[in-house]
């Protein structure tokens, strides 16, 4: 999978250094993955939940943080729409989340 916006999760990580390792664990082995449907995501990632519009949300270092991606299976790219605390998460809305400009 392509990941696009990898730069948002550096940015993340530069903020929070303890969620540096299992990002850039999460996004290597993203990078080698090619998910053709949602199930392919769900034998990997057990607890990843399905929202609508193609939104996956990732927990992240046993649940310290989020990550909130839109998925193009045809594409196989994944856009980051958000990476935050588990705190930040729930102040926002995943389905609709959008990151900055």
């Amino acid at each position: 999978m392509r990941v696009i916006a990898i730069s948002r999760l550096r940015e993340f990580w530069e903020r929070n250094p303890g969620a540096r390792k299992p990002l850039a664990d999460w996004l290597k082995e993203v990078s080698a993955a090619q998910w053709r449907v949602p199930q392919d995501i769900k034998t990997r990632y057990a607890s990843a939940s399905f929202l609508p519009g193609r939104r996956v949300v990732f927990n992240i270092k046993g649940n310290d943080f989020r990550l909130v991606v839109a998925v193009a299976y045809v594409q196989q790219a994944l856009f980051i729409k958000f990476v935050g605390t588990h705190a930040e998460y729930d102040r926002i809305n995943a389905t609709t989340v959008e990151p900055p400009p």
